[in-house]
């Protein structure tokens, strides 16, 4: 396994010290000389620390005075705008996604030089080597393990150790509780199928995943948009004022922790609440637990399903994000419909293939796990602060944005008017893949924002492109307010 350079390790000290105020904006960084000294490291180390907080923008070189302390650009930008929490979207204006997502999903798949599109990290950042090592010793340990049947409900080994994992969010079950399922995506539509049918209206974050409002026009079922905000997730006020409003909300689905697109986590107070809520209303809780271990420090947040004394809570998570994205092995808990979700998992897909979730679980049980999430949440945050930085460098003045704790995109607001989908297609003419604002809504609230990867490494290719794209859009903010006038 590859280790990270001492430069890097001191570094991440010093950023550190930033973040939390101990070295405040305009304060003189240590010389180079005292770090040295500090450390007992070499003269190349301690420069080598010291201009790799410069191009991370977090210091400034000053001439015969050293380095000091500097306020990045993304952090004078504004955040993006809280929603407007009087007005829901009306069930019965619901409008299909589907071929709006497919067209922008078909337009690309073409090759293209930066995609910025996607929602997982680099190659790079998963434990490659690894798993290929664990997947040939389990194929010697098992010979006949792709010829003999497939364990009901999963793989006893992984369903122990995520069962002991869970522990880290506030979750006490047993290993026979989780059922093993293809991805996230599959533990949501088994339960969105255990508690509605087609019809039904089910309250959603928004902007929301896209994915999921396909889910739900797949099974015929109505996405009521909540107003989420991109810092503490779904308006409870909101919510309240829906479910006295409409008396056929079937389901609340959410994600707690780095909602997927906004990167807003709850506090645990609204977590607590929203729990509450539903359960005195009577209206299942689906908990999309996908993002919470890349979610900043080594605290795992504490799950929804902590707080779930009667079962209402459904559990949905997955090791896509986490451990590979090649490894479509997800799990869910299905509280007081468990019964049902065996079922219908069984109906629906059947069991799935050992071999993954044997390496998955070998991998989940060992020391090397927790030293592969603490190197993957350390250098995706330090992509997302350069990211964010060029972000705030290149993208044109009216730009907001709110810089997550965690996780692998950026929530990116252009100025009013310009047109997500206008961005989409010229940045494809130049072999850039974004992420358009408008898939992430069934109404055009949207459309003026974009949804940046920052789990790539920060190559000098990836600056030319956020350079690129910046121009895309003051292109097209200044074309669209000339049409206006």
């Amino acid at each position: 396994m590859q280790t990270i350079p001492l430069y890097r390790q001191l570094a991440d000290h010093y950023l550190n010290a930033i973040r939390c105020g101990t070295l405040k904006v305009g304060d003189r960084m240590p010389s180079v000389r005292k770090l040295m000294q500090v450390h007992g490291v070499s003269l190349s180390t301690s420069l080598q620390l010291c201009r790799h907080l410069e191009t991370e923008g977090w210091l400034e070189a000053r001439p015969r005075s050293g380095y000091f302390v500097r306020q990045p650009r993304r952090a004078r930008l504004i955040p993006a705008q809280e929603p407007t929490v009087g007005k829901l979207i009306d069930p019965a204006q619901f409008v299909g996604i589907h071929e709006r997502v497919s067209e922008i999903i078909s337009q690309g798949q073409r090759p293209v030089k930066c995609n910025l599109a996607r929602a997982t990290g680099g190659p790079a950042l998963y434990p490659h080597q690894q798993l290929r090592s664990l997947t040939v010793s389990t194929l010697r340990r098992y010979p006949e393990l792709l010829t003999k049947p497939i364990s009901p409900g999963g793989n006893r080994e992984l369903k122990a150790a995520l069962a002991k994992r869970a522990l880290d969010c506030g979750i006490s079950i047993s290993a026979e509780e989780v059922v093993i399922t293809n991805g996230c995506i599959e533990a949501l539509n088994l339960a969105l199928r255990a508690v509605a049918q087609a019809g039904d209206v089910i309250a959603v974050e928004s902007p929301t995943f896209y994915g999921l409002l396909q889910v739900l026009e797949s099974l015929g079922m109505k996405a009521l948009e909540i107003p989420t905000s991109p810092s503490t997730g779904i308006s409870l006020e909101a919510l309240e004022l829906a479910m006295r409003t409409y008396d056929n909300i079937k389901a609340v689905v959410v994600v707690p922790h780095l909602q997927n697109p906004l990167g807003s986590i709850m506090p645990e107070q609204h977590k607590q609440r929203l729990v509450a809520l539903c359960e005195a209303q009577q209206i299942p809780l689906i908990e999309d637990d996908s993002y919470s271990t890349l979610v900043d420090g080594d605290k795992i947040p504490t799950a929804l399903k902590h707080w779930d004394h009667s079962g209402n809570v459904i559990f949905c998570a997955s090791v896509h994000k986490i451990l590979a994205p090649g490894l479509r092995v997800g799990w869910i808990l299905g509280g007081r419909w468990q019964a049902r979700v065996n079922m219908l998992k069984y109906a629906h897909t059947r069991y799935n293939e050992e071999l993954s979730q044997i390496v998955a679980a070998t991998f989940i049980l060992s020391s090397a796990y927790d030293r592969h999430l603490r190197k993957l949440r350390s250098t995706l945050a330090q992509q997302r602060e350069r990211t964010a930085e060029a972000i705030a460098t290149y993208f044109p003045e009216g730009t907001r944005m709110n810089t997550p704790a965690g996780g692998v995109s950026i929530w990116v607001e252009m100025p009013p008017n310009t047109s997500s989908k206008a961005v989409f297609d010229a940045a494809l003419e130049q072999s850039i893949l974004v992420s358009p604002g408008l898939l992430y809504s069934n109404s055009n609230r949207f459309d003026h924002f974009l949804r940046i990867n920052c789990g790539m490494p920060y190559t000098q290719d990836l600056d030319d492109a956020m350079r690129t794209l910046g121009r895309i859009i003051q292109h097209k903010s200044h074309l669209k307010q000339h049409i206006a006038a």
